[in-house]
This record gives C-alpha cells, sequence and structure tokens, in this order.
C-alpha cells in the first residue's frame, strides 16, 4: 500500500510525527513492532512515574505524624506497585491506540526494515513479510539500556531499567550504577519501599550533567535518607555466581566488594539503529547516531529521523518536538528550529530535580559575566507548610544584558515549576521582567522571582 508518510516506531517522537503529518493532509501509517506509545510510554516515563507516586504515598504514610495524622503501621506491598504501574501503562498505550484511529493513522506491527528510500520491509510475529511505500520515512526507532561489558545485563541478577520496572518481588538490597535519572529515580523508589541501596557514580558527583550545587544537594538529600554513594568509583567485575551479585569497584580510595541481591544498570541509552536497513540505504550515522540536519532530515533526501536515534538530548519532549517539526518539515512548512539550550530536564525522585539552559560553570566558560541568585525552600512559607522544605532555586542571568541564562531548581514539585523558565528564555525574558512579574503567594513558584532578587540585591524574603 501506498502512503505519503510512514513513521518508524510509535514512540513519543514517532506518533506525534504520525498525528501531526495526518493533520496537515497526510496518507499516515506507522510501524511498531511491540507496544503502541514505545519504552517512554510502555517502560520508561510514564510507568516509573506511578511507581514514584506510590513510593511518595508511602513515604507520607510513614511520616504522617508530621502532619498530625495517626497511621498505625503502614506497610508497602511491592507486588501491588508493580502491578498498578504496569495499569497506568496499559491504559496510557489504549490512549495511543484510540489517537490513531481518531487520526486515520494505519498502525501496521512488525519489524520494520527500510529497503530503498521509499520502501519498508515489515516482518511480522509470525514472520510474515510486507513491503509498504511512502514519499517520506520518518525514523523513530528510539533507544535501549546501554550494557558494558563488565556488567552484562542477564535480566535477573544484573538488569536494566525495563527489569526494575517489573521485578517478581522486592530485593532486600540492591547496587545501582549511574546516578543519571534513571539511576537516581529507581534509587529514591527502591530505598523508599525498605531496599538497601548503593548508588555507584563513575563521575565525581551524582546527576553529573546538572548544575554542581544541585548535584551537592541532592548527594546529601540522599545520604540524608539512609543510602550508600559512591561517587569518582566504577563498577570493574561483577560475580554472579552466587545468590546475589558480589561486585569489585573501583574507588578513589582503592578497591571495595559489595554484594547485594540485584545490580541495576542505568549507565546510559544506546539507539536501536541496527538492521533497519541505514548501510544499504547510505544514511550517514556517527557515534552509534544518525546524522539529521536542523529539520530532521538524514543526507538521503525523503528520510527523515527524530528522537534517540539522531544527537539531540534523549528525553520524550525533545523526540515529540522532532516529530512535529519533522512532519510540518515534510508537509512544506518551515517549522522552529529547535534550541537545545531551552529544553528542560527533569528528574523525579524526591526530591525532584529540574533545569533548564547554561549551568553556572558553562556560562562562564561562554564568556559571559554572571549574576547568581539562589532561594532555598527552606525560607518558603508554602514549603513550610506542605513540609517540604529541602533544596532551593538557583538562577543565572548575564551581568551585562540582564539575559537569563540558565536555571536549577531541586525541591517538591520543581518538575512543574521549571516550566515558567522554559517559556521565559523562549521568550527572551530578562531579569527585569522577572522582577517584576507579580508570582502568586504562597506557591513554591515564587521562589524564581525570589532567587532573581537575591542575584539583583533585592531580596525581601532572606
Amino acid at each position: 500500500m501506498a502512503y505519503d508518510v510512514i513513521v518508524l516506531g510509535s514512540g513519543p517522537g514517532g506518533y506525534p510525527a504520525a498525528i501531526r503529518a495526518s493533520q496537515l493532509g497526510k496518507k499516515v501509517a506507522i510501524i511498531e513492532k511491540e507496544s503502541l506509545g514505545g519504552i517512554c510510554l510502555n517502560w520508561g516515563c510514564i510507568p516509573t512515574k506511578a511507581l514514584l507516586k506510590s513510593a511518595q504515598v508511602f513515604e507520607y504514610a510513614k511520616h504522617a505524624e508530621t502532619y498530625g495524622i495517626s497511621l498505625s503501621n503502614p506497610s508497602a506491598n511491592f507486588e501491588n506497585v508493580i502491578k498498578r504501574s504496569r495499569g497506568v501503562a496499559d491504559k496510557m498505550s489504549k490512549g495511543v491506540q484510540f489517537l490513531m484511529k481518531k487520526n486515520k493513522v494505519d498502525v501496521i506491527m512488525g519489524f520494520g526494515k527500510l529497503i530503498s528510500p521509499t520502501r519498508i520491509e515489515v516482518t511480522g510475529a509470525d514472520n510474515s513479510k510486507q513491503v509498504v511505500e511512502a514519499k517520506n520515512i520518518v525514523i523513530a526507532t528510539g533507544g535501549r539500556a546501554r550494557q558494558l561489558p563488565t556488567m552484562p545485563i542477564d535480566g535477573k541478577k544484573i538488569i536494566g531499567y525495563r527489569e526494575a520496572m517489573s521485578l517478581p518481588k522486592q530485593p532486600k538490597s540492591m547496587i545501582i550504577c549511574g546516578s543519571g535519572a534513571i539511576g537516581s529515580e529507581f534509587a529514591y523508589f527502591y530505598h523508599s519501599l525498605g531496599t538497601e541501596v548503593t548508588m555507584v557514580e563513575y563521575m565525581p558527583r551524582l546527576v553529573p550533567v546538572e548544575d554542581e550545587d544541585i548535584s551537592k544537594e541532592l548527594e546529601k538529600q540522599f545520604k540524608k535518607q539512609g543510602m550508600n554513594i559512591l561517587t569518582s568509583s566504577e563498577v570493574t567485575k561483577v560475580d554472579t555466581s552466587g545468590l546475589g551479585v558480589k561486585a569489585t569497584i573501583k574507588t578513589a580510595d582503592g578497591e571495595k566488594t559489595l554484594e547485594a541481591d540485584i545490580l541495576l544498570s542505568a549507565v546510559g541509552v544506546v539507539a536501536n539503529i541496527e538492521n533497519i536497513g541505514l548501510e544499504q540505504l547510505g544514511i550517514k550515522t556517527e557515534k552509534g547516531k544518525i546524522i539529521v540536519d536542523p529539520f530532521q532530515q538524514t543526507n538521503v533526501p525523503g528520510v527523515y529521523a527524530i528522537g534517540d536515534c539522531t544527537p539531540g538530548q534523549a528525553l520524550a519532549h525533545v523526540a515529540s518536538k522532532e516529530g512535529i517539526n519533522a512532519a510540518e518539515h515534510l508537509s512544506g512548512h518551515k517549522p522552529d528550529v529547535i534550541d537545545y539550550n531551552n529544553v528542560p530536564g527533569c528528574t523525579y525522585c524526591t526530591p525532584e530535580v529540574a533545569s533548564v539552559g547554561y549551568t553556572e560553570k558553562a556560562a562562564k566558560d561562554a564568556g559571559y559575566e554572571v549574576k547568581v541568585g539562589k532561594f532555598p525552600f527552606m525560607a518558603s512559607g508554602k514549603a513550610s507548610a506542605a513540609g517540604a522544605t529541602e533544596g532551593f532555586v538557583k538562577v543565572i542571568f548575564d551581568a551585562k544584558y540582564g539575559e537569563f541564562l540558565g536555571c536549577h531548581m531541586i525541591g517538591m514539585n520543581v518538575t512543574e515549576m521549571i516550566a515558567e523558565v522554559v517559556v521565559a528564555r523562549k521568550l527572551e525574558t530578562t531579569s527585569h521582567e522577572i522582577l517584576n512579574a507579580i508570582h502568586p503567594h504562597p506557591t513554591m513558584s515564587e521562589a524564581v522571582k525570589e532567587a532573581t532578587a537575591v542575584a539583583y540585591g533585592e531580596a525581601i524574603d532572606i
């Protein structure tokens, strides 16, 4: 069958690309080898947030006395927590099915391989084959957990994020390698439910892509919660011959041996670009990613690529915007080129982490003279009322023109708050506008204005 557009992959980049192309009058099909919604919806973003919410509710229950409420011996049912998470994911996947029907997008289940710039061969679960054609193809094959030779994932004792979301029983102890968003979120989840957690991070600090002040605060809070943290450390060997795992860790203080029930490898993602026909078509790749121009076009005319299989940030919201941009461009429009320095990053552990733009160090390295302000939630009335005074908001402005260079937050609900800064930076808002925009009180979000006031010596509340 012939289409205007075929999208290969139905994750958070693929299905918005398909819908947007259909909205623009194109005849569209989407090819998916497993479940509509891809990893994000089925095994990533959405179900992990369900797990984290259960952990947060359990934490509230355990500390209910703090709020003047008596609860006797609350306990977490691990199997039911996992079951709820899977139910949330299944519901969302059915929602994508509905969206495909609503937008008249044909769904073709199977593994797709490009055999020309306009044709894809699809192999079904029963090994049946069919060829579909389109004027344009959008590759949205996503990524998977990166595996290191020192800790190959076996799905039982050495696991990836997917297995971490569906373990049959709660481990008593766990080693987590990697402290990015995936590692930090699972560390909080399992620790909150009672698993003894040790985090091992190769870099000198946790969440190493974040501002240094954020890393320090998160490590402080995780240690306060009772987690074991090893930074500047590396797993060099894992022995799985016993009941659990025995990991050899190279640290700054020498070699250590740690034992645990399970080791979770959370050391990043790798693109799914194998066996999809890239080599045969001469589609350029570099460092395991498909090279694209600012409008997501590959070097082969008519073929686009988006999301985790391309060099941009491996984030669901980035993939969605790239997918929409690709659909608009192939339809003859000229969408706004993505500013990758204005993409927010969020980590949903407790306390949450959210950031956008330059870190303080990156701003200085780029040659800016900066004004920096920090407002601690300890000074926030709303945070005090909520019993969540951990963390702060840090803002960075260009001293010369007041340009909003970056913002870094750690605390309750900051993943919701960061959008204000993203919009402000998109609108080229300066410190002057932030200072003079009246923020509601009492809220967590007024901390953005308060931090700006600190940067300019105008603080009222600290």
